[in-house]
């Protein structure tokens, strides 16, 4: 069975580059909306503790402030160093004037 999927935002919520952390079920998880497609990822950073939510957007990539390390949005892809470890990626569907995740 399928993980439940989870109202997160209202489209339009997020103007084009913003970004919002939230939760569902203790998964702290981070909203982005960029380049016109919205994605769901881990909000914490996989090289140190530290909220990706504090760092900036770059077309489709996040980056963490702490060490300055990019990810993917769309594979959770480490692109630059000190991180070597993805972040972890989520489903996202927009229907019925929201957008919508679930924990895969």
């Amino acid at each position: 069975m399928d993980a439940p999927w989870h109202a997160i935002a209202a489209t339009g919520e997020l103007g084009d580059n913003a970004m919002r952390a939230f939760e569902i079920d203790g998964e702290r998880l981070l909203l982005v909306y960029a380049d016109g497609d919205y994605f769901v990822v881990d909000e914490m950073c996989s090289h140190e503790d530290y909220s990706l939510a504090l760092g900036c957007i770059k077309g489709r990539r996040v980056k963490c402030s702490l060490h300055g390390s990019y990810f993917d949005l769309a594979s959770g892809a480490a692109l630059d160093e000190p991180a070597d470890t993805p972040i972890r990626t989520y489903p996202v569907r927009v229907a019925d004037g929201k957008v919508w995740t679930r924990l895969d």
